[in-house]
């Protein structure tokens, strides 16, 4: 069948909204009134990045404990990026999305102690921690190291 009638039919069964692109993939319609070979095109979707952090991160190197609050199962691993909602801890066995945790990370003479929860998992790689409960003195240190963690970035900008 020839491009001109792919493209008309393709019009006619998206409303005539505007250029289309052909996905490379047809299936035959058996609509009453069409030909049986009529090739069915469908529309490709734009994909669109939406960002679901609250605030900026950072990379930040740093140790951490990850102690799991109901068994009190501990996991050392290292810090490799910093928010104030959160951070990514590499490690090769971490918990599961969902598990609560208690979060212990320590820089320098600097330690920052949190509540928190896994909110995904990657075997192998490592975990992203949502920060949940901290207290004002955590908040300062937390706020220390981003302050400085930013002003590395730019300067690698």
């Amino acid at each position: 069948m020839a491009l001109a009638s792919q493209w008309t039919y393709c019009r006619l069964v998206n409303g005539g909204l505007g250029k289309t692109e052909l996905s490379g993939k047809s299936a035959y319609s058996g609509e009453k009134g069409m030909w049986p070979r009529t090739p069915v095109v469908q529309r490709r979707k734009k994909l669109e990045f939406k960002e679901r952090r609250r605030g900026p991160r950072y990379a930040f190197i740093a140790s951490a404990e990850l102690i799991e609050q109901k068994a009190d199962v501990r996991i050392a691993s290292r810090v490799s990026e910093l928010s104030m909602n959160g951070c990514y801890l590499d490690m090769m066995n971490p918990f599961p999305t969902g598990t609560m945790v208690l979060v212990k990370i320590s820089a320098g003479e600097n330690s920052f102690q949190s509540k928190g929860k896994v909110v995904y998992s990657q075997m192998n790689m490592g975990a992203g921690v949502g920060f949940l409960e901290y207290d004002q003195a955590a908040r300062v240190v937390l706020e220390r190291w981003m302050d400085e963690a930013g002003k590395e970035a730019l300067k690698q900008n």
